[in-house]
């Protein structure tokens, strides 16, 4: 008799932090479990990883390869430099994840030199791309070669097809191809309403990232190349990088989970209703006077929710339990994330927080 694991956590609790705080959803620990019986061949070579190469291809068509990888940083590090040469460089948004929450991992890891761009909401635009899009044939310039956005931006914002091809009609002509960190995807998809070919495939992007672990996963995110002609080498890259799994079965069962049954579109339409409800309650709470010194950097697009307290609330907030992060602390402005597993309770007992902390603001 196996003895049952006692938790070291309050399995109650759930936060505003981080989507990367949340459990795993019982559908992806049901499909490791269902993957765990007997032998299968190691790094790759198993029946999960060949079957999921069949999913991704109904989800963003032919041609497409897969590699499945054990985390974000590792899936861009590792896609960018297999769309790069050694002088090549990246264009990416001064808020993209390679840029600032990645620990140097794409310059250090994967030499490869950022190019970034300052935008107000974390979209880049192909005048923005412009600003860095030069010196072609200079030798003294990293030549700027690909071009890296974010599917759902770091401030929660999302491109809209019309946007993404844009900027990929405007990389190509320039010889440069287009890269997308999707590691908040699904967000994305539930935001639009589209199925995830629409807004990358069709839309010209060439290699992206599919994130789940801030989905539902366990852990596990896959390297996705679109456009062959714009990848090579990554068979080699991923060892290289420390991110081939002997156990990829288990990565692969979760990616499976997620996408064959539209779990990754029901987790990220509930996460992203989760921060739309949560928004609402407080525009209307700022309508009618109620939220003094409460404002909103950014259009709530998925699952974050980005404001600005009055001094001292955010700390007040989180003496009382609601754990989050500071994005600007400079500014007061905070993030609020939602999660698959967040509940209408959770938003309501979080906007009575709020509306009391900031009333005692303004007495």
């Amino acid at each position: 008799m196996t003895p049952e694991f006692q938790p070291l956590h309050d399995t109650a609790f759930r936060g505003f932090a981080s989507d990367n705080y949340s459990g795993v959803h019982p559908e992806v620990l049901a499909a490791i479990a269902g993957a765990n019986g007997g032998h299968q061949v190691a790094y790759g070579d198993d029946d999960y990883t060949g079957h999921l190469h069949e999913v991704f291809a109904r989800r963003f068509g032919d041609p497409v390869e897969v590699y499945p990888v054990f985390n974000g940083t590792g899936a861009n590090v590792t896609a960018l430099q297999s769309m790069l040469p050694r002088w090549g460089a990246v264009i990416a948004a001064s808020t993209a994840h390679i840029n600032v929450d990645e620990g140097g991992a794409p310059e250090r890891v994967g030499g490869i030199k950022l190019l970034t761009v300052p935008t107000d909401d974390g979209k880049l635009t192909p005048e923005l791309v412009d600003r860095e899009a030069w010196g072609w044939g200079d030798e003294h310039r990293a030549q700027p070669l690909v071009v890296s956005i974010t599917q759902t931006t770091e401030l929660g914002t999302a491109y809209s097809v019309d946007e993404i091809r844009a900027l990929a009609d405007h990389a190509h002509e320039r010889g440069m191809t287009l890269h997308m960190d999707g590691a908040r995807i699904s967000n994305a998809a539930a935001s639009l309403g589209l199925p995830l070919r629409a807004f990358t495939r069709d839309a010209g992007v060439d290699v992206l990232s599919f994130g789940g672990t801030k989905n539902g996963a366990l852990l596990g995110e896959a390297i996705v190349v679109l456009n062959p002609a714009a990848s090579e080498g990554l068979k080699y890259l991923r060892k290289l990088n420390m991110q081939l799994s002997s156990k990829m079965r288990f990565v692969s069962a979760q990616l499976i989970a997620l996408l064959d049954d539209d779990l990754y579109l029901r987790n990220a339409s509930h996460s992203n209703a989760m921060a739309r409800r949560l928004r609402d309650a407080l525009d209307a709470g700022i309508a009618a006077g109620e939220l003094p010194g409460l404002s909103f950097t950014q259009e709530t697009q998925s699952n974050g929710v980005f404001a600005v307290l009055p001094a001292g609330v955010a700390d007040r907030l989180r003496e009382r339990g609601f754990k989050f992060y500071d994005w600007d602390a400079a500014k007061h402005e905070v993030r609020w994330m939602c999660s698959f597993d967040t509940t209408e309770d959770d938003i309501d007992a979080f906007v009575a927080g709020i509306r009391e902390e900031l009333a005692r603001a303004a007495a």
